[in-house]
C-alpha cells in the first residue's frame, strides 16, 4: 500500500528539499507494509495540475496539508484511495461534501495546538496593544522614541471579544482574562451558560461583539456561511480604535474591508497569522496591509512548536495506519 503526503512542511530539510530521512514518525507507524511517498517539489510543492495528479495516481490514502480535495483530485487518485486525511485542525481543503458518498474516509487532527495558537493570539494581540513591532524597527534604525507608534492604553480596563467559542476560543478566553477586564463572544452554535462557564459573556450578534469590545479575535471554522464573515458590513459596527487579530482562516476576514477600516482610522490596528493567497505578498490588497505600521502578520506558525508539530503528525500517520488496516478513523476528527 502507498501514502502519498501532498505538502508537508515538515519534511523540508534545511536546504528547503522534501527529505524522507525526515519521516522517523511516519516510518515507525507505517512499518514495512505500507509505502510512504513526499509530494512533488519544484521550488515548492505542487498541488494540482498533470504531473501532481500523475504523482498521487494509485494511492491507497493521501495526507494533505494546504492541498485542496478537488473532483480532479479524487479522479486522478482513483478508486484505490480509501483515506484523506488532513495534517491540521481545519477541514475546509478537505471538501466533506465532495467526500461524502464517495467511500472515502476523512479526519483531521481537531486539537493538537490549542495552547499554541491561543497563544499566538495573545501574542499578536498585545504586540498591537503595546506596539511592539513599531518600536522594534524604530529602534532598530536609530529612531528613538518613547512616544514613537503612538501611546498604549491600559487593556485592564478594556472589553475582548472572540468571534468563534469552540477548543481555540475558549483557550483564548481565558488567557484573555489574565490581561483584560471583560471578555466577550459571539458563537451561534455555543450557549451563553457554557460561555458563563468559562467567565465570558454572550454577545447576541457580530454587531453586538463589535460594538462592544476594544479588541476582536477570530477563532471560527471556515464554512460557507462563515467565508468572509468579517466584511465592511460587519466592519461598520466595529468600537473606534479596536483591534482585530486574525489566527483562523484567512477568507473569514475581507482584507480590502480591514485596509478602508484601518485608512478611516476606525480600527486601530490589524494582525493577522493566515491569509488567502497564503502568502499576503501575492494579493495586492494584502501588500499594501504589509507596508502599515499598525498591522503585524505572522507566516501561517500560530499551530507550531516541536510538540505540536510531532504529535499532529503521529496521530495522522497512525490514523491513517489504522484504516488501512480495516480499522476505524479517529473518533475525535473523523470527517467522512
Amino acid at each position: 500500500m502507498r501514502v502519498v503526503y501532498t505538502d508537508p512542511a515538515w519534511a523540508l530539510n534545511d536546504l528547503g528539499q522534501p527529505d524522507l530521512a525526515r519521516a522517523d514518525i511516519e516510518r515507525a507507524a507505517f512499518g514495512s507494509e505500507i509505502e510512504l511517498r513526499l509530494g512533488l517539489f519544484d521550488g515548492r510543492y505542487l498541488v494540482q495540475g498533470t504531473a501532481f495528479h500523475d504523482h498521487v495516481r494509485g494511492a491507497d490514502a493521501l495526507v494533505i496539508y494546504r492541498c485542496q480535495v478537488t473532483p480532479e483530485l479524487l479522479e486522478a487518485v482513483g478508486p484505490t484511495c480509501r483515506v484523506i486525511a488532513r495534517s491540521g485542525v481545519g477541514i475546509d481543503n478537505l471538501n466533506a461534501p465532495l467526500l461524502a458518498g464517495t467511500g472515502i474516509v476523512s479526519f483531521n487532527v481537531p486539537d493538537y495546538c490549542v495552547d499554541e495558537v491561543s497563544t499566538h493570539t495573545l501574542a499578536l494581540l498585545l504586540a498591537l496593544e503595546r506596539k511592539v513591532c513599531t518600536q522594534d524597527r524604530l529602534v532598530k534604525n536609530s529612531q528613538w522614541s518613547i512616544h514613537a507608534g503612538g501611546v498604549p492604553r491600559r487593556v485592564s480596563t478594556c472589553t475582548a471579544g472572540i468571534i468563534g467559542f469552540g477548543r481555540i476560543g475558549r483557550a483564548t478566553a481565558r488567557k484573555l482574562q489574565a490581561f483584560y477586564q471583560k471578555v466577550i463572544a459571539y458563537d451561534p452554535y455555543v450557549s451563553a451558560d457554557l460561555m458563563a462557564g468559562y467567565g465570558v459573556t454572550a454577545a447576541a450578534d457580530l454587531a453586538e461583539l463589535f460594538s462592544s469590545a476594544d479588541a476582536v479575535v477570530i477563532h471560527a471554522a471556515l464554512t460557507g456561511e462563515t467565508d468572509r464573515l468579517i466584511d465592511a458590513a460587519a466592519l461598520a459596527a466595529v468600537r473606534p480604535g479596536a483591534l482585530l487579530v486574525n489566527t483562523a482562516r484567512g477568507r473569514l476576514v475581507d482584507p480590502a474591508a480591514v485596509l478602508d477600516t484601518l485608512e478611516a482610522g476606525r480600527l486601530g490596528g490589524f494582525a493577522s497569522d493566515v491569509f488567502t493567497p497564503e502568502d499576503p505578498n501575492d494579493d495586492p490588497t494584502a501588500r499594501k496591509l504589509l507596508t502599515r505600521d499598525d498591522v503585524v502578520v505572522s507566516a501561517h506558525r500560530a499551530f507550531l512548536s516541536m510538540e505540536s508539530e510531532r504529535s499532529c503528525r503521529r496521530r495522522i500517520a497512525e490514523g491513517v495506519a489504522t484504516v488501512l488496516a480495516g480499522g476505524p478513523p479517529p473518533a475525535e476528527g473523523r470527517v467522512t
